[in-house]
């Protein structure tokens, strides 16, 4: 998915994922995540405050 941010991200060399389903309902506010911008994931970690 070619997006103004992934562009962006791809340029300045800094990891980005794009077009996760439901995203803003799966990961609620103050939750702690990891990033794999190289398989393309996100995980959401243990212990994650749920605000």
């Amino acid at each position: 998915m070619m997006t103004h941010g992934s562009v962006i991200a791809r340029e300045y060399g800094i990891p980005a994922v794009v077009g996760i389903e439901k995203d803003t309902e799966i990961i609620k506010d103050g939750a702690y995540i990891r990033v794999d911008e190289t398989n393309g994931f996100v995980q959401i970690l243990e212990g994650s405050s749920s605000k």
